[in-house]
Order: C-alpha cells, then structure tokens, then sequence
C-alpha cells in the first residue's frame, strides 16, 4: 500500500462511516475496482484501525454530550442511583447495545474476516442494506425522543448492530434503521448511532492492534496507518455534522437508492470482471 492509497482509503472511511452505506463495504470495493492488490491480512488491519480516525471524530463532535454523560454515570454509580439522572441512562444503555457485536464479533471473526475478501458478498450485503433502509422508513411511524429509550430499544439496536460485522452491511444504517424502527426521531436514531460506535470501533480497533503485532514489521505500517487515521477524522467530522442536518428534514430514501446502485454495479462488474 502506498501513502497514496492509505490518503484515499482514509477519505473513503471518513465519508461511509456515518453515511448509511457500509465503509467496510466501499474499503473492499474501492481497491477491487480500482485494481489495487493488497495482502488481505494487513488490509484487514489496515480497514479495522483507521475506524479509530473516526471514533476520534465522533469524540470531538461530541465531547459536550459524552462529558455530561461520563460525569452523570459516576455520580450515579457514587450516589447509588445509576439510572437516575438521563444522561446517566444514555450511557448505560450505550454500553447494554454494543455487548450483542462484541460477543457475536469475537465469536465470528474468522467468517467476517474472510467476506473483506469477496467483493460479491459486500455488493450482495449492500443490497441488504438498502432493503434494511428502505424497510425501516416504510415501518418508522411516530417521533419518540432518545430520552425516551428504554433498555428494549437500545438492546434491539444493539441486535442490528451485529448486522453490521459484515462488509455491505452498514453499521450506522442497520442502527439508525433499527431506531426508526423503535420509533426513534431520525436525528435521535443517527446521534444514538454515533455514540455507540465508540465501543464497537475501540474494540475492534484493539483486537486489530492484536493482529498488528503478529505481521511481520508491523513498524513498516504505522505511517500508513497514521495518514489514513488523519484523513478519516477530518473526513469523519464533516460528515457527521452533514448528515444530522440532512435527517432533520430528509427520510433516507437517498441512502437507499444509492446502496441499490452499488450493489447491482457490484454484481455487475464481478459478472465480467470476476
């Protein structure tokens, strides 16, 4: 991989992260299309670590809401009272909706793992995706607050999450989805989304350090890393703040129209291209 190539990987998970349209799917697809040969072990690194460029976008962009929340929850904790306060809440029902991925994750890892290696599967879970999408707004009916989540949205949140695993499948799609399904506001469902991201990615992140350590000259990928870390984060923020402004007057239909698309190019392409 060249510096080039992790500039470009890391603008592509920068901008898909947050967007409802899989940027584990785009970061098999991109190097497929673009004919870019990579060693499937350190590109699964690779993929895996520079979500931490945009675990660190959405710390920023929310460091107002996740201090209140860490501050609310220890003072629960000290007080006795761990669920009183609401943003106390918040953050344990974060915490109760990323153990469904990290159980299923680490029990599934060699199956995922081998899907970043077939571009026919990313476009076929893109087309799931867009079905997930497109069903969701079609059932989404009213307009419940994230202060009213209780523990059966957030762990049903948590269960679409582990849809997500799977490259094609986005993650912030499958749990925005499964917000609407709950009920949630669009915007409330996208800002859940984001918070619970920072568990699922830190973990992931951790056990791809973990893979790191076992390549040989695992020193060589750092600069790699770093720049396609730089360029998620900036990436990363912009692309949250879009796409909260966007939901607060727009249903998903865009998102849908867009996965179907790249899915059936996907299938496409692989019939002539293999």
């Amino acid at each position: 991989m060249t510096p080039f190539q992790a500039f470009i990987l890391g603008i592509v998970q920068g901008a898909t992260e947050f967007l409802p349209i899989s940027s584990s799917g785009h970061l098999v697809l991109v190097p497929w299309l673009l004919n870019w040969q990579f060693d499937p072990a350190t590109a699964f690194i690779f993929d895996v670590l520079i979500q931490w460029g945009t675990t660190l976008a959405v710390i920023l962009y929310f460091r107002r809401e996740l201090l209140r929340m860490f501050t609310a929850a220890l003072r629960g904790i000290l007080q006795r009272r761990p669920f009183e306060e609401p943003d106390a809440r918040l953050a344990w029902l974060i915490l109760l909706a990323s153990v469904p991925a990290a159980v299923l994750g680490l029990l599934l890892k060699p199956v995922v793992e081998k899907t970043f290696d077939s571009p026919l599967a990313v476009s076929l879970f893109l087309l799931l995706t867009a079905a997930i999408l497109f069903v969701s707004e079609r059932l989404h009916r009213s307009d419940k607050p994230l202060k009213e989540l209780n523990w059966v949205d957030s762990l049903w949140i948590g269960l679409a999450q582990t849809l997500a695993l799977f490259p094609g499948i986005s993650r912030s799609g499958s749990t925005i989805a499964g917000g609407l399904l709950r009920s949630l506001k669009r915007e409330d469902a996208a800002r859940f989304s984001f918070l619970l991201s920072i568990p699922a990615m830190l973990g992931a992140g951790i056990l791809a350090l973990l893979d790191l350590t076992a390549i040989p000259d695992p020193g060589a990928q750092l600069p790699l890393l770093f720049i396609g870390f730089t360029s998620s984060a900036l990436v990363g923020l912009a692309a949250i703040h879009w796409l909260l402004s966007y939901l607060r007057r727009h249903p998903l239909n865009i998102f849908v129209i867009y996965c179907t698309i790249v899915g059936l190019g996907g299938l496409i392409i692989h019939a002539f291209k293999g």
